[in-house]
């Protein structure tokens, strides 16, 4: 798919991760509290209602037969569900239900990252080369000039796997098929880089493949185990996994679909393999609001790790490490990230604080407008006037 500059994505046709940067042309300003007269009640009442509308309308941009949205502020959690989970059944979306998060995946990669380097285990500015040599070579690709921060803020001009046209015509006629990370980043350097290392910055799934083969190999475990012993645990993400090469969803788990109306297709089963560290993980509404608010209130990196995966400064503010920041009209800049692999859509944001937090899904990979996704996100963060 193409990239652009408001909301870069990183997907094929078929499987893959994506990002929804920055929401940014939703800009700056000003907002007021409730209307004059309007009780507290009424204020929230009126809130959902708009939040249930802004989902509505998301379900019907991207064509998906249902979605859902958990909200955490201080007056508790509220879950709204739209639409159904599953077409033949009528089942609607539970709030338990397991559903594929695509690229937020890459946010807790990013934080396993960053441990790692918090022990020692590798610096952010090792080269490639240094912990996978002669991996990344050939079509003017050098690994000895990317290091490992240029990864993690995708900065380091590598072509993205999934953009490969073979890639897309195999995954069709084989979606089964299980991809090991060497061969996606054999994909990526029988191309030429985007730019230079560090000087230009666009998305590439091929960046956190890379991350996830470095994980392994400083700490000899599975970048999967290292990230559940150093961020899912930590933030009790018990319905979160990786499921490698698993193909079924854990349950309780609803139908992901592709299409609509009558070429809507059931593509729930799936190998997870091709999106890998960049996006093949496993996960719940809550546990997303757990992701990212945990994040934001350093729970797993500290402060100064925090900082660091906040720093948007080599991508011009659109990405930082595993998070991009979402400016809205009232003021308030949110943190997180989204995903997209066939059959799923979800955003997961948080305040920089991380009191407030909103996770939505789309059972269907069909992206929705950054406007109605700004439109959702206004209506449950924003005070309304």
């Amino acid at each position: 798919m193409p990239t652009g500059p408001v909301r870069p994505a990183a997907v094929t046709a078929v499987l893959a991760v994506t990002l929804s940067a920055a929401l940014s042309g939703c800009g700056h300003g000003g907002a007021n509290g409730g209307a004059g007269g309007e009780t507290p009640a009424s204020a929230r009442a009126s809130r959902d209602a708009a939040v249930r509308t802004a989902l509505r309308a998301l379900m019907a941009d991207g064509a998906a037969p249902g979605a859902a949205v958990l909200v955490r502020d201080a007056r508790g959690t509220r879950f709204t569900a739209v639409g159904v989970a599953d077409v033949r059944t009528g089942r609607r979306i539970h709030r338990n239900d397991h559903f594929r998060a695509g690229s937020l995946t890459k946010t807790v990669i990013a934080a396993t990252t960053l441990r790692l380097a918090a022990q020692g285990r590798l610096r952010l500015d090792d080269s490639v080369a240094s912990q996978l040599p002669g991996l990344v070579t050939g079509q003017g690709n050098d690994g000895r000039r990317i290091t490992l921060r240029q990864l993690l803020t995708h900065t380091s001009g590598l072509y993205d796997y999934t953009a490969d046209p073979g890639f897309a015509r195999e995954l069709s006629a084989a979606g089964s098929r299980t991809r090991t990370p060497a061969s996606l980043v054999r994909i990526a350097v029988s191309h030429r880089p985007s730019f230079r290392p560090g000087t230009d910055w666009r998305y590439s799934n091929t960046n956190y493949i890379l991350l996830g083969m470095v994980i392994q190999r400083v700490t000899g475990r599975p970048y999967a185990e290292e990230a559940r012993r150093l961020v899912l645990r930590p933030l009790g993400l018990d319905a979160t996994s990786f499921p490698g090469t698993r193909t079924t969803l854990p349950a309780p788990h609803g139908r992901a679909y592709s299409g609509a109306d009558g070429a809507r297709r059931d593509i729930t089963d799936l190998n997870p393999s091709a999106a890998g560290a960049a996006g093949e993980m496993v996960s719940t509404l809550d546990d997303l609001n757990r992701l990212v608010a945990g994040v934001q209130r350093r729970r797993v990196v500290g402060s100064a790790g925090l900082r660091t995966l906040r720093d948007t400064s080599a991508s011009h503010g659109r990405y930082g490490m595993g998070l991009f920041p979402v400016r809205l009209p009232c003021g308030i800049t949110l943190w997180g990230h989204n995903g997209e692999i066939p059959g799923s859509y979800a955003l997961a944001v948080s305040t920089a604080d991380g009191r407030r937090a909103l996770a939505y899904r789309l059972n269907s990979g069909a992206r929705p407008s950054s406007a109605d996704e700004s439109a959702l996100l206004k209506a449950a963060f924003c005070p309304r006037s």
